[in-house]
């Protein structure tokens, strides 16, 4: 046997790895703590048992439906915003040093591509500098 094994420790539920899917840990970590606080809240208030369970049990619920829907909505929004970010980049680089470049850079009132304001001056610093000594 190698000594490199380790036993992978993953929860299939209905053909999909929990651990893969983006909110479920944070989403029932809350909503268990959430409902066994609440529980425990509403049992040390009144005394009864079966309705402080409900209580737990509805809390717990609601925090995973309120605590799933949000985390899913923010992780939807970064992945899209990844995107753009990503084709916006691939785009830069691909015009980067063009004609296309320097309509765009007139069109949105920059007067220097970025190619023009930082490269070329470090180049020209580079030329002037005296091998010899």
């Amino acid at each position: 046997m190698s000594d490199d094994y380790e036993p992978s420790r993953s929860f299939v539920f209905f053909g999909r790895d929990v651990s893969q899917i983006p909110c479920f840990r944070n989403t029932f970590l809350y909503s268990i703590s959430g409902g066994i606080a609440t529980g425990l809240t509403y049992f040390l208030f009144t005394s009864r048992v079966g309705m402080a369970s409900h209580v737990g049990f509805g809390s717990f619920v609601g925090i995973s439906f309120t605590y799933w829907f949000f985390c899913r909505y923010q992780w939807s929004k970064r992945r899209i915003e990844f995107a753009r970010i990503q084709k916006a980049l691939q785009q830069v680089t691909m015009y980067e040093g063009t004609e296309m470049e320097k309509q765009l850079s007139e069109k949105l009132g920059k007067t220097e591509t970025p190619l023009e304001k930082e490269v070329i001056p470090k180049l020209e610093e580079v030329e002037n500098v005296d091998h010899n000594k």
